[in-house]
């Protein structure tokens, strides 16, 4: 059975996690951002219930909600394995390795996961939906955090991968950033 949309954010909510501030908005509200994004860029259910959960378990930058790594079954349950072990991956790569797979463009898609050390293999469809995640999630918040210069080429990288209606997200929100 799929979770409502009720069933995510009340996960949310449960958790704790609804309250915690996250560029200038609660994190809830950015998740559902992410989530909403991806909804308009055409993904899956199954990615934009991933994109949601993008940062459960805490990233290399956002340590503002961190969920126990033993809640990933539950998380799973709820959102189905797929959309769960896309959420881990982009909270426990390491980014460097990840921007290096991005550039690269070829397989094999290999990142470090940075809680175990261990190399992830991807495939193509899983590289993409993570491409897509992490992309749409440094999209709906960039403005509000004022980060511009951040991993720039990276995400101009993803958007350029990606095409389309990313590429076209990633102009539109960089051609917002305020002149210095």
């Amino acid at each position: 059975m799929t979770a409502t949309f009720k069933q995510l954010t009340d996960f949310f909510i449960a958790a704790g996690a609804d309250s915690v501030s996250h560029t200038e908005k609660t994190y809830l509200a950015h998740a559902i951002g992410v989530h909403n994004d991806l909804k308009e860029w055409g993904c899956s259910d199954e990615v934009c219930r991933a994109g949601m959960y993008h940062s459960i378990y805490g990233t290399e930058r956002f340590q503002g909600f961190t969920l126990p790594l033993l809640r990933r079954g539950d998380v799973a349950d709820l959102i189905g394995e797929r959309a769960e072990r896309l959420a881990y991956w982009n909270c426990a790569m390491d980014r460097s390795t990840f921007d290096d797979a991005v550039a690269s463009g070829r397989e094999p898609y290999l990142i470090t996961d940075r809680i175990s050390d261990e190399p992830i293999e991807l495939s193509a469809d899983d590289f993409d939906a993570l491409c897509q995640i992490h992309l749409c999630d440094w999209l709906e918040q960039v403005a509000r955090a004022g980060h511009w210069d951040y991993r720039r080429e990276a995400y101009k990288n993803l958007a350029e991968r990606l095409g389309g209606v990313a590429e076209e997200a990633y102009e539109r929100v960089y051609s917002a950033e305020p002149a210095v």
